[in-house]
């Protein structure tokens, strides 16, 4: 699967706005619950399984992940908007379409890794270097030290290949996810950060989420302090937040965790 396949089936924003292209469906239902069934937790409509897009069962190995969902489903008023469903649509990717396809966004993620947004670094002004610096070294540090690998940096938009062996270690440790909702989840940290390095970083509780979302916003952030931002664009900042806590939540919820 080409990387561009991978990511339109796991971006966030873009099954977002597919799903809300089409007018709103009504809301058909009073009843909200979850229920535990064949090891998993469903989400249940007036007692009825709701349904992913590719009809298959709304259900998640993780109560906190179903309990989550049911909050979503239940907080949506005279119409269903997805846009407003991060978890629901979270693990509706999984379910229909990251289990199988696996080995391809394991694939994705690694791609983000061999030109990672903390490998590339501002020649100025000094504000904002010293400030990447200060965010990003730590965080290179730390996956040096977990994957036994050396990472080369760059300034500006001149790309550096990364040695072979340090995208071997990384590639080994993304063939350990193995649950299909924590993989999904990682893959969309990743982009909405632009680092697989953090993503990993928030899988492996190195820092709490809001520092990972910061740190990878930390370049947007900085031209926000000099230039302003507009309405349109911090809407959409927000969107993309409350897709990052829905990643948070599942890699938080993650079997197959590793320590740091």
């Amino acid at each position: 699967m080409r990387d561009s396949e991978v990511q339109d089936m796991i971006d966030p924003q873009e099954l977002a706005r597919r799903q809300t292209v089409r007018s709103l469906p009504k809301r058909f239902y009073s009843d909200v619950t979850t229920v535990e069934e064949d090891g998993m937790h469903s989400v249940r409509l007036d007692g009825s399984p709701a349904l992913t897009p590719a009809r298959k069962r709304l259900a998640s190995p993780s109560a906190v992940i179903a309990s989550a969902m049911a909050e979503e489903w239940e907080s949506q008023r005279e119409t269903i908007d997805p846009a407003t469903m991060p978890v629901t649509r979270l693990a509706s990717t999984a379910l229909d379409g990251v289990v199988q396809q696996m080995a391809g966004v394991r694939e994705a993620i690694l791609a983000y890794a061999g030109a990672d947004l903390l490998l590339y670094r501002a020649g100025h002004p000094e504000e904002l270097t010293e400030l990447q610096r200060q965010v990003w070294d730590p965080v290179i540090r730390w996956a040096e030290g977990r994957y036994a690998v050396r990472l080369l940096l760059a300034e500006g938009v001149t790309f550096v290949t990364q040695p072979a062996e340090t995208l071997a270690a990384i590639g080994e440790a993304l063939a350990s996810v193995q649950d299909p909702f924590e993989l999904t989840a990682l893959h969309m940290a990743t982009t909405l950060t632009g680092s697989a390095l953090l993503a990993l970083a928030l899988r492996e509780g190195f820092l709490p989420g809001e520092d990972i979302w910061n740190a990878g916003n930390l370049d947007e952030d900085w031209n926000v302090r000099q230039w302003g931002e507009d309405a349109e664009a911090a809407e959409r900042r927000d969107r993309r937040h409350l897709d990052f806590k829905a990643a948070e939540l599942v890699l938080g919820q993650g079997s197959s965790r590793l320590a740091p």
